[in-house]
């Protein structure tokens, strides 16, 4: 299902108790933005849902949630999401742009995950030490990193109670043992507060884009009971594999082919034993200090455990 079919769908759930809607009309208004006028999605959802709401005469309280769902912070592995959070908010930082109200850090039992507000967005303003009912945010991904976005269909209920906040800090020891795909060197979508990884060149939400190089490193990593699916962000994979991001696109410029970068990668670092230190995201650990460790690391018999996943 596409994008659009998918907000398309989300919006008339959202209004089917309230108007006489086709599915069809809603996402011909959605294609007409996105394809057309190269609308982003979450502008076009915001035009359309406010196109209703005016059909309507109602105010955002008064719809229900969409297609959104309670999830715990731990839950988020997906980007592109709507989701319902009920957290507490841990810290707030100055924002770096003006398109941005406010960002800062929300954490519940199950961990932390930042969130962005948009200025555009028009939200009342939380405050530290709060804990709020957040419902219609939309999940994001950068490097592995999970993070929220609170824009103008986001409903806001601050509560009257306390939530304790859980460490989401992992230790992995084991055997790199995979390097799935996505690996190496990578193109993300130069859009302002926009970080994708381009798939063919294209933006899941801006289109065709020129893109920007960045570097990673998607592996699994066995334990020996469990398999830890571990991201490696440019600074981590430069300091494992001693490649910068410079060299990488040398590289693959020499060769005219990006898919030589992970190759290198995974010669230099398949089967070989770590300890790995970071935050939990969703199902995946974000390595922020590596060790390497001795070990009994048969490459080959790693690579055939590997195949078999």
């Amino acid at each position: 299902m596409s994008d659009v079919r998918q907000h398309a769908e989300d919006v008339h759930e959202q209004f089917s108790d309230h108007l006489e809607i086709d599915l069809e009309d809603v996402e011909e208004r959605f294609r007409t933005l996105v394809d057309e006028y190269k609308v982003p999605i979450d502008e076009a959802r915001r035009s359309v849902t406010n196109h209703y709401l005016d059909e309507a005469g109602l105010e955002r309280e008064d719809i229900s949630r969409g297609g959104s769902e309670e999830v715990r912070i731990e839950d988020v592995d997906e980007p592109e999401q709507w989701i319902d959070l009920t957290a507490k908010v841990i810290e707030l930082w100055e924002p770096r742009s003006d398109s941005v109200a406010q960002v800062g850090l929300l954490g519940d039992p199950t961990g932390t995950i930042k969130f962005t507000k948009w200025a555009k967005s028009d939200l009342p303003s939380l405050e530290e030490g709060g804990v709020y009912d957040l419902r219609n945010v939309v999940t994001d991904e950068y490097q592995g990193r999970y993070s929220v976005k609170l824009n103008s269909t986001t409903v806001i209920e601050e509560l009257d109670e306390e939530i304790e906040v859980g460490d989401d800090t992992s230790e992995i020891e084991g055997a790199l043992i995979d390097m799935q795909s996505g690996s190496g060197l990578i193109k993300r979508c130069p859009t302002e507060d926009c970080t994708r990884v381009l798939q063919n060149g294209r933006c899941s939400e801006h289109g065709e884009v020129e893109g920007e190089f960045d570097l990673r490193i998607k592996a699994v990593v066995d334990d020996g009971i469990d398999a830890h699916e571990v991201i490696f962000d440019k600074d981590a994979t430069e300091e494992l594999t001693g490649i910068s991001l410079e060299e990488a696109k040398d590289m693959a410029m020499d060769a005219l082919d990006t898919t030589v970068v992970a190759d290198e990668i995974g010669a230099e670092i398949l089967g070989t034993y770590y300890r790995i230190e970071g935050p939990t995201f969703g199902r995946y650990v974000l390595a922020d200090e590596v060790e390497e460790l001795d070990g009994p690391a048969d490459a080959e018999d790693l690579l055939i455990k590997a195949r078999s996943m």
